[in-house]
């Protein structure tokens, strides 16, 4: 596994040019700090991707719990501030509207901490 501070360099060099990119990236980047606490904490690194993406979830059995859970955002709006451009949020009205017809807000943030996780672990091994 690679250092802590390469990852978060790697994830913070991206040249991500739409909202849901950029918002994956911040997931991603809280993701790694929650990361580099349970580490801190176990004493060692994870020792292969399994258990490092299982640490990422903290608990949680899959990212859909992880959301619906509260360990991330809770508010539809800062949910949709995150990964919405501005002519999407008008539209959703800053969140009040659902992002989708198959989707509540929570999905959506789901959604995009599955993209967030995978691209973590591959800035991670």
């Amino acid at each position: 596994m690679r250092e802590y501070a390469d990852i978060k360099e790697t994830l913070e060099t991206r040249k991500d040019r739409s909202a849901w990119d950029k918002g994956v990236t911040i997931y991603a980047l809280e993701l790694l700090e929650e990361y580099a606490e349970r580490a801190a904490y176990e004493g060692r690194q994870a020792a292969n991707t399994a258990e490092f993406k299982e640490w990422l979830k903290n608990g949680a059995s899959d990212w859909d719990q992880y959301s619906w859970g509260g360990s991330s955002l809770i508010y539809n709006s800062d949910i949709a501030e995150r990964l919405c451009c501005p002519s999407e949020l008008k539209k959703t009205r800053n969140g009040e509207r659902r992002p989708n017809s198959r989707e509540e807000w929570l999905d959506t943030q789901a959604r995009a901490l599955r993209q967030a996780a995978g691209r973590l672990t591959r800035a991670a091994f």
